[in-house]
């Protein structure tokens, strides 16, 4: 029982705390290396261009954001069958003391994954227009 929690412990605190973690040190690590190319051409005597440092915020587009909803319900999706499998295969060996709860876990995530599908396939046709208009507009500008 406490290695079951310390095991849940594990994986809802530590785990985000990492993913925070990396991605902060990520940044850090970018812009280190934007230092160190500005103290370069400092020395250097080069022109320094103000816009190198700016953060570069890139929007998405329409069908980037439907393709990230379509990856997210891919992953959920897999997830949710993945639980609910290993779950029957556990039961069937024997070892299923919490077989309704896993079931019941595996089931909600697996839900939540297809209302994702719903929800992308639902948008793609609302927005197939404007996603079109889009794509004419970034054509243009190139």
């Amino acid at each position: 029982m406490v290695s079951n929690t310390i095991f849940l412990i594990g994986i809802c605190v530590v785990l985000p705390i990492i993913v925070v973690f990396m991605n902060n040190r990520t940044a850090q690590n970018e812009t280190n290396k934007k230092t160190e190319v500005l103290l370069k051409s400092i020395e250097a005597g080069a022109k320094i261009d103000s816009e190198y440092f700016k953060p570069q915020l890139k929007e998405k587009t329409l069908k980037e954001k439907l393709l990230g909803k379509l990856t997210a319900a891919c992953v959920v999706t897999a997830i949710g069958l993945a639980f609910c499998i290993a779950t029957l295969i556990i039961a069937n060996i024997g070892g299923g003391s919490y077989f309704i709860e896993f079931i019941l876990i595996g089931s909600v995530v697996l839900a939540i994954g297809i209302a994702l599908f719903i929800s992308y396939f639902i948008s793609k046709s609302m927005l197939a227009k404007e996603i079109e208009a889009e794509e004419e507009s970034l054509k243009n500008q190139k």
